[in-house]
């Protein structure tokens, strides 16, 4: 195991590939030093690199939720990647940062990269804030399936029984992938009359696996 002088010296080696074991090797301190360390490497002018870094801040953020915020608005915002983009859209979830979501709005609305506005919809659901309603229904009708599928599953861990009347047009969607995330989602809204029968009839699926989601979720 490399020891702490090792690893702060090889956060500034020349090659990237150094850079990044020394970011993944950062669980190995302690976690406000490991976060303090980590700042610089967001903004670092390789990708990878800063990919690594923001991921990283998902979980080392807890140790400043404000500073966090920055980091993660800045990369989600400004980040020229894709990638970088969609890795801070999951910690803004991971940490529950609901002070972004008009900047999670925003991006979702203009960025035409699908890996990032899926990030975006799955962030949503994490944070469980109602106010992200309107934009997870938005995303529900997306042209991309993996969005649409993501954001059934994002309306589930929302709670609002709002979701209910457009979750339920999916029970026959042909799509298993789709039942099988609606079987989850319909889980979370059994006190909902309409629910518990939609669910019954998922658990007589023809696909095995959303049949068992569906009695699972019953």
């Amino acid at each position: 195991m490399d020891s702490p002088e090792q690893i702060r010296s090889r956060l500034h080696a020349e090659d990237f590939g150094d850079r990044i074991k020394a970011i993944n090797q950062l669980r190995q301190l302690d976690p406000a030093v490991a976060f303090e360390l980590i700042q610089p490497l967001t903004h670092d002018p390789n990708t990878r690199v800063r990919y690594a870094a923001i991921s990283q801040v998902a979980t080392l953020g807890q140790q400043e939720p404000e500073t966090a915020l920055k980091i993660l608005r800045r990369a989600l915002l400004e980040d020229p990647e894709a990638d970088v983009q969609a890795a801070a859209a999951d910690g803004l979830g991971a940490l529950k940062l609901t002070s972004a979501l008009d900047d999670l709005r925003q991006v979702y609305q203009s960025s035409g990269e699908w890996l990032v506005q899926m990030s975006i919809v799955a962030c949503l659901g994490e944070m469980g804030d109602t106010r992200a309603f309107d934009l997870l229904e938005m995303a529900l009708s997306s042209d991309n399936g993996l969005i649409s599928v993501a954001a059934i599953g994002a309306l589930g861990e929302l709670g609002d029984a709002r979701a209910v009347p457009l979750l339920l047009p999916y029970v026959a969607d042909p799509d298993w992938q789709v039942r099988h995330r609606l079987a989850q989602a319909l889980g979370q809204y059994l006190a909902e009359a309409e629910v518990k029968a939609a669910l019954q009839k998922l658990a007589q699926d023809e696909s095995e696996i959303v049949a068992e989601a569906a009695k699972n979720a019953l």
